[in-house]
């Protein structure tokens, strides 16, 4: 069976990131981050948001499933 793996990325304060679609699209600047939230700034308009920290697609590979689960 093939999985799709997604992990959290571990977003580091001074960190300049490009989102390249979705309403996030952009270029960003991280300037804040804790356990469950990241704080991120627009180079450009210096519009600051805090949002929930998300994901992004890693990898997909073969997974084996356990016949009980």
């Amino acid at each position: 069976m093939s999985v799709t793996e997604f992990r959290r990325y571990p977003f580091k304060v001074g960190e300049k990131i490009y989102i390249c679609d979705g309403p996030r699209k952009g270029d960003w600047e991280v300037i804040r981050v804790d356990e469950n939230k990241v704080g991120l700034r627009c180079p450009v308009t210096g519009v600051e948001v805090n949002w929930a920290r998300f994901c992004y697609f890693v990898s997909e590979k073969d997974h084996e499933v356990s016949a009980g689960k």
